[in-house]
């Protein structure tokens, strides 16, 4: 392999990215929208669930406890006349909850006695519903302590979180923010690059040169190697300023998987755009490829390990979902190298492959 010849390349690659507005577009503008989009919009933590109250006790005990659930900060209460209406703000989706308090509450309320309100939740918002029910056990631990003062459980579970103690869902998102968008940028990027010369008719001219496709290869993922590396960093500034997510791990490390895990993805997005030789037709499968996988299969958003098997071990040929779990131990936990060995192992694993497939399939004739 001759440098000067991937250098020759890389130049002219340089040239037709200055020259073409949209790919300078996608390549400056993309990391920006993404990061404030994703960063701001993505909020696992619900505040300000609409919670219908229906209290047919009225008493000093039932008002306490329904200032439990509205001064818990979660709750945005709002008090009916009757059951029958709960259930049709309910039915109405005004409420994502129903409190109803019997008239026998305050009556009741005694030690070693049972009193029951009865809640009735929105199930149809699966995920709401879940952050409901696990809000319920702190409201419920609150109302005890304050109907009987040093009311202790048998049993007393202290829970401390570890490396996220806020349970931030922004800590969460954005290290895997750095994943999507290099992994939709070199993608998109990368899958026009050698469609567009075959478009052209450029592709017989550079073909004609004592060029190797290893050669064109490489000068072709320079360029695009450096505005994916100059993204990284850009995600990197905004975690750090914008959302204050701490940093905890080596940056050299986590420098380095970035560098392995760009490569790969642009080594996809090639392969892509030597098969299909059609911009149009790269551009879609550049989206069915990089963006769907990375955002819905890699961790970014759902946990893999809750997926059904298939699409388990389906997620291991995905080099997301490998550089998100190196992300967030670098960023959350402050993970050493060896922790983060495996992972870092499947990525270099996927990187050979993928770069081996392009090279292979670089055709040097001009025949389809």
């Amino acid at each position: 392999m001759r440098i000067r010849s991937v250098w020759a390349i890389a130049q002219k690659e340089v040239f037709h990215i200055v020259r073409d507005p949209f790919t300078l577009a996608l390549a400056l503008g993309m990391p920006v929208v993404m990061v404030l989009f994703f960063g701001f919009a993505i909020e696992f933590n619900m505040e300000r669930i609409s919670l219908a109250i229906h209290d047919a006790s009225k008493t000093q005990n039932s008002r306490l406890l329904e200032r439990v659930f509205t001064s818990s900060g979660y709750f945005q209460s709002r008090y009916v006349h009757s059951p029958a209406e709960a259930l049709q703000y309910l039915d109405e989706g005004r409420a994502h909850a129903v409190l109803l308090v019997p008239p026998s509450y305050a009556r009741d309320l005694k030690p070693l006695h049972e009193s029951a309100v009865q809640i009735l939740i929105d199930g149809a918002d699966n995920s709401s519903a879940g952050s409901i029910l696990g809000y319920l056990g702190g409201v419920q631990k609150r109302a005890l302590q304050n109907e009987f003062g040093t009311f202790r459980e048998p049993v007393e579970i202290k829970t401390r979180y570890l490396f996220n103690p806020e349970l931030n869902s922004r800590w969460f998102v954005v290290p895997g923010l750095a994943a999507a968008i290099i992994a939709i940028l070199s993608i998109l990027l990368t899958a026009l690059t050698v469609a567009r010369e075959w478009e052209n008719g450029s592709m017989e001219l550079l073909l004609s040169t004592p060029v190797r496709p290893i050669e064109i290869i490489l000068g072709k993922l320079l360029p695009y190697s450096v505005m994916g590396i100059i993204a990284v960093f850009f995600v990197f500034l905004m975690s750090q300023v914008v959302f204050s997510v701490p940093f905890r791990g080596n940056f050299i490390l986590y420098l380095l998987a970035c560098l392995i895990f760009l490569s790969t993805y642009l080594a996809q997005g090639l392969l892509i755009s030597v098969v299909t030789r059609k911009q149009q037709l790269s551009m879609q499968f550049a989206m069915l490829s990089g963006l769907l996988p990375t955002i819905l299969l890699s961790g970014f958003i759902f946990p893999v390990e809750h997926m059904p098997k298939f699409f388990f071990y389906f997620t291991m040929l995905l080099p997301a979902r490998w550089f998100i779990e190196i992300s967030r131990a670098l960023f959350l936990q402050g993970a050493g190298f060896f922790s983060i060995l495996p992972s870092f192992l499947a990525l270099c694993g996927l990187f050979t492959l993928m770069i081996t497939l392009a090279t292979r399939k670089f055709k040097r004739d001009v025949e389809p």
